[in-house]
């Protein structure tokens, strides 16, 4: 039984098993995606995009309407006939929460249907705290925040989406709980303890994953990752992550690439062993790096302030009055010779040692990625989190060049290897995406509460077979 062709009148189960309601499920899943993806589009659109009849399009359309799903966003002329009335996703249908729960900060944000922001709320960690109360303290305070500044009601929500540092074991009993070993989280019932501390009704679930899953999820959906059937999305912050996605895998799978072993016996990671990637190319080790041979970071500043004064030390920015120092010396014909600019400069020269340390870290990382590229033969790579987006402007062109020498040929020769487009945000526009894929997985319904025990059989085959 072919979806759309026919089949909205028959109570009857289909050959592969599938009931009437699984095929209306999945033809409203269909409608929303391509509207929510490409429209507005029009009924007449719709069809072709779907591969859904008329009929089942105008029964489909009529359905999301009554549920205030879908509206009217103006009409286009067609060929000698009546204006065509285009149809989107309504913003105002449903909310949904990402939360980011990162290095330096946990950061929440409250979205529309179409994933435009309404409210954020950010609690600063300090000197990376991690305490199990304090994070989620944070995540409940600042889910009340952005509820009241954009005045949701709680029950209005989809679901709250959290990214985390660690691995997410989804259990029957406790939830998700996180094993965050670079954390010091050992098994932390992250949704159970949620749940206790009663800010949400029990209807609004919790969709707690991988923090690089989340960023992944994000760059498929809406970044450079769009319309790659295979792809590894690397999350580059404090410490380093990837998610991969193929074609078995489609939502992403969250891959512990930091703590991939480069170098035996070498520097002792976060996590406790010897010579993972992330002791060398993670922001807090790569910083530790250039105190440990020389290099003054800054104190009592955060992360991201003390990878920007690196930066900064390895390729000192010109003052306005060297620059034009510099332009006066070239219109008069000075030479450009390695003392020249030194001389033009006044005497700001880079930071050996930063440049050093910096460089090599682009090694590792392409190092790394050809690993990736080995194991996995990605169509495309993308470099995300805040600190692959603060060196990646730089250091891209040398990344691409060590992965491309420590890959095999074959499969490095059909990868690209580029920057995440969704910015510093990504982590948590992916978590709001976890609860919004179930919303549509679903036909755009809301789960249903569950049942206090078990229903009879009967009762279960009248449902499915019950008129939707």
């Amino acid at each position: 039984m072919q979806v759309g062709q026919g089949s909205e009148g028959s109570d009857m189960t289909g050959r592969n098993g599938r009931t009437v309601r699984d095929l209306r499920r999945a033809n409203r899943t269909a409608v929303l995606q391509r509207l929510y993806f490409d429209g507005p589009l029009s009924r007449f659109e719709l069809g072709p995009a779907t591969g859904l009849s008329s009929g089942s399009i105008s029964n489909v359309v009529a359905d999301l309407v009554a549920d205030a799903l879908v509206e009217e966003a103006g009409s286009v002329d067609s060929d000698g006939g009546r204006p065509r009335i285009l149809l989107r996703v309504a913003p105002g249908s449903g909310h949904m929460i990402g939360v980011d729960v990162g290095e330096t900060r946990v950061r929440i944000e409250l979205f529309d249907l179409t994933l435009t922001e309404l409210a954020r709320a950010e609690r600063p960690l300090e000197q990376r705290r991690y305490e199990v109360d304090g994070i989620v303290g944070h995540i409940r305070d600042g889910v009340a925040e952005v509820l009241a500044a954009a005045d949701v009601a709680p029950g209005q929500l989809l679901g709250v989406g959290i990214g985390v540092p660690g691995i997410v074991e989804h259990t029957p009993e406790r939830g998700a709980v996180v094993h965050g070993q670079t954390i010091g989280w050992d098994a932390v019932p992250l949704e159970a303890l949620l749940r206790e501390s009663a800010l949400l009704p029990e209807s609004v679930p919790y969709f707690i994953d991988n923090g690089a899953k989340t960023l992944g999820q994000a760059e498929m959906w809406f970044g450079g990752g769009r319309g790659a059937h295979s792809a590894v999305v690397v999350l580059f912050g404090s410490g380093v992550g990837a998610c991969l996605v193929t074609p078995e895998v489609e939502h992403g799978r969250a891959v512990e690439w930091g703590h991939l072993t480069v170098r035996v016996r070498g520097r002792r990671c976060r996590c406790g062993a010897l010579g993972c990637l992330e002791a060398y190319a993670g922001a807090e080790a790569l910083l530790e790096r250039w105190r440990e041979q020389g290099g003054r970071p800054p104190e009592n500043v955060d992360e991201e302030s003390a990878l920007t004064a690196m930066l900064a030390a390895a390729y000192p920015p010109a003052a306005p009055d060297d620059a034009r120092s510099a332009g006066d010396a070239r219109s008069a014909g000075a030479g450009e010779g390695p003392g020249d600019a030194e001389a033009l400069g006044g005497g700001r020269t880079p930071d050996p040692v930063a440049l050093a340390v910096l460089e090599e870290t682009a090694e590792y990382l392409g190092a790394g990625l050809s690993d990736l590229i080995n194991l996995f033969q990605p169509e495309r790579i993308l470099i995300g989190g805040w600190a692959g987006l603060q060196l990646g402007a730089r250091f891209l062109p040398a990344v691409r060049r060590h992965a491309t020498a420590y890959a095999l040929r074959h499969p490095a020769q059909k990868v690209t290897v580029d920057l995440g487009r969704l910015g510093p945000d990504a982590v948590t526009v992916g978590a709001a995406i976890l609860p919004l894929a179930d919303f549509f997985g679903r036909g755009g319904r809301r789960p249903e509460p569950a049942p206090a025990g078990p229903a009879p059989a009967w009762r279960t085959v009248l449902e499915d077979r019950a008129p939707r």
